[in-house]
């Protein structure tokens, strides 16, 4: 029948944290599809770009958790998601037993262990999600999301996730997630290492870069990297200020789980070096 209102994709309430470049799309998708959401930020700014959406304020991660079922939290860092979750007035202070907590950041996956143990002990389940795609992944509801943590909690907040997301892939307990989204990260940073390479040889070898990307982008060389790394000159450096701190931050990472695992990164960490390195940003 038209004119009838769309049925929201979960009776949960949802709670959301960190409105960036990335969760605020997010955040925004859930909003738009009818689900119940309540938002906090630490400026009051961030909140009114969502003046014009049906979501409901709170005034800390605290209150927004007493009023949810399930939170999405997608700050910046480890430091972050441990006082948005654990902190005094963080949500595990005020989330009644049953609830969810889904953290989207992109973290050490020991830090989302940790968190779900005491998020086990007042009967709260933790997951890791991490997202892949953007800020235009989640508004065109293409965002890839990694997630650690059992099936059933997964089931649970799908529509939540579907509401911004294709794929969900559910890769094993909490920190898998995690695991799966640093080493992503890594061949990223690898891919960039290796194209900068590849335009320098172009330019030695009397091959113009920007005729090169054009045959990169359609040919079988290539990648996600293609479509980041842009003219006039093809290096990195332009972007060190802001992507370098993340990708060495996740290289850090994912280093330190291969220095526990007893494995070797090999070629993709010696690509991911020189990228960094071109960035400024060594590792």
């Amino acid at each position: 029948m038209s004119g009838t209102t769309p049925t929201p994709p979960t009776t949960d309430r949802v709670g959301f944290i960190g409105l960036g470049s990335q969760g605020g799309p997010m955040a925004r998708r859930i909003v738009e599809d009818g689900v119940a959401t309540v938002l906090w930020a630490r400026r009051q700014e961030t909140l009114d770009a969502y003046a014009d959406t049906a979501a409901e304020y709170a005034s800390s991660p605290a209150d927004l958790a007493a009023r949810v079922d399930i939170a999405c939290v997608c700050v910046l860092n480890d430091e972050g998601v441990e006082e948005v979750v654990a902190g005094p007035e963080g949500l595990l202070s005020a989330m009644a037993p049953g609830g969810v907590i889904a953290i989207h950041s992109t973290v050490h996956p020991e830090t989302c262990q940790r968190l779900a143990e005491q998020a086990a002990a007042k009967g709260i389940t933790l997951i890791d999600a991490p997202v892949s795609g953007g800020g235009p992944g989640a508004e065109a509801k293409r965002l890839l999301v990694m997630v650690g943590g059992d099936a059933e909690t997964l089931e649970r907040v799908r529509p939540v996730f579907e509401t911004y997301a294709n794929p969900i892939v559910h890769l094993g307990p909490v920190g898998a997630g995690q695991r799966a989204k640093l080493i992503n990260n890594l061949m990223l940073t690898a891919n960039l290492g290796v194209l900068e390479s590849a335009y320098a040889l172009a330019r030695s070898l009397s091959v113009d870069p920007e005729q090169l990307s054009t045959v990169l982008s359609h040919g079988s060389g290539n990648s996600f990297a293609v479509n980041v790394l842009r003219g006039p000159d093809f290096v990195l450096g332009p972007m060190g200020a802001m992507a370098g701190p993340l990708l060495q931050k996740d290289a850090r990472l994912v280093v330190d789980l291969a220095t526990a695992a007893g494995a070797e990164p090999g070629t993709v960490l010696t690509a991911a070096d020189a990228a960094l390195s071109s960035m400024g940003c060594q590792r």
